[in-house]
């Protein structure tokens, strides 16, 4: 009689004859008849039993498959981790600032000399838990020693002679809002990128607002540029009704440097005071969520008429996060901003 052959059988169904031989062993027929009967060599049925014995039913139950033994080992694999996560392709002497597949198998090629396909590398990046996204871009003249100083070092300064003084700090930032921008996705068929038809002419708000970790917020919009002379009108606005000095950290902007701003500050006796980001670092700054905020999540997705429906609903929309204390404090709790609540383990009232 010729033997079966176990790799022509479905693992599964190698599984339940495996079990149901053993089985019929136990209740007490003989082994070599009961292999015989089932078409398999006669050291077959012992190996079953052996199996069963050691390790119960479990150990006569159906194994993953090996797969190919793979190309890189662990270690192998922490360095290409390393790498593409922490270092600039650049320092490695690639042309081009940003990973990808096809940078990464020449990485493995010139680390390993292990030779993988596109495909197998974007698979193996995957296991690895990356994903392709879409970096921000940073200023290459930023010193990033300023940014962590200001963090660890001129930010806790500022308020700790805030509290000294007993001043309110505000975060302030510039923007503009023009009438053709649009934010989001909307349906459409696949491969038909979709239009979304706006008027030919164009109409633009440009705003100053200033927060506090306390969910305080001041605005004001204008039409025009915002000169020196609309930012001191701003810092009027955000002086009215002040019990208390006005600590105000900003960026760097010529117009926050100017003469005339200088001055408006100096005429206020200590009841105003600027004080400056590092250069570069708008992350840093807990206003610019603000615009993220307006820009991205209200007036992107809606449709204006005219210049002045656009300033309508930009100055609604200001008006409404005003309201809304506990989201302007959500935006000290981002990771670049939290720092502004972690000195001197301050928190938002």
């Amino acid at each position: 009689m010729k033997n079966t052959d176990g790799r022509k059988i479905d693992r599964k169904a190698l599984e339940a004859i495996r079990i149901r031989a053993v089985q019929r062993v136990e209740a007490g027929e003989s082994p070599e008849v009961v292999i015989k009967a089932l078409g398999f060599t006669r050291s077959q049925i012992y190996e079953w039993l052996a199996k069963y014995r050691e390790g119960g039913i479990d150990a006569l139950r159906r194994r993953k498959a090996p797969g190919k033994t793979p190309k890189l080992n662990g270690s192998q694999l922490k360095k290409i981790y390393r790498l593409v996560v922490g270092v600039d392709p650049r320092q490695l002497k690639f042309e081009f600032a940003l990973w990808t597949r096809d940078m990464v198998r020449e990485l493995i090629w010139r680390e390993f000399k292990v030779k993988l396909s596109e495909v197998s590398v974007g698979r193996l990046l995957k296991k690895m838990g990356l994903s392709p996204q879409r970096p921000t871009h940073r200023a290459i003249q930023r010193d990033e020693l300023s940014v962590y100083k200001w963090m660890a070092e001129d930010y806790p300064a500022i308020r700790k002679l805030a509290k000294e003084q007993n001043a309110e700090i505000f975060f302030g930032d510039e923007s503009s809002v023009r009438s053709d921008y649009h934010s989001g996705t909307t349906w459409a068929p696949v491969g038909k990128t979709p239009t979304v038809k706006t008027t030919a002419s164009r109409h633009k708000v440009n705003l100053v607002s200033a927060i506090s970790p306390r969910g305080t917020m001041r605005f004001m919009s204008t039409d025009g540029n915002v000169t020196a002379t609309v930012f001191i009108e701003f810092l009027k606005r955000l002086l009215y009704k002040a019990n208390r000095p006005v600590f105000l950290i900003l960026d760097n902007h010529s117009v926050h440097r100017s003469k005339e701003v200088r001055e408006f500050v100096k005429s206020r006796a200590g009841k105003l005071r600027l004080f400056f980001l590092p250069p570069y670092s708008p992350e840093l700054n807990p206003d610019e969520h603000v615009w993220n905020y307006l820009k991205n999540h209200k007036i992107g997705r809606q449709c204006t008429k005219n210049g002045f429906d656009l300033f309508k609903r930009v100055e609604s929309i200001m008006r409404s996060l005003q309201r809304l204390p506990e989201k302007v404090k959500s935006f000290f709790r981002h990771p670049w901003t939290k720092y502004i609540l972690m000195s001197g383990n301050q928190r938002p009232a």
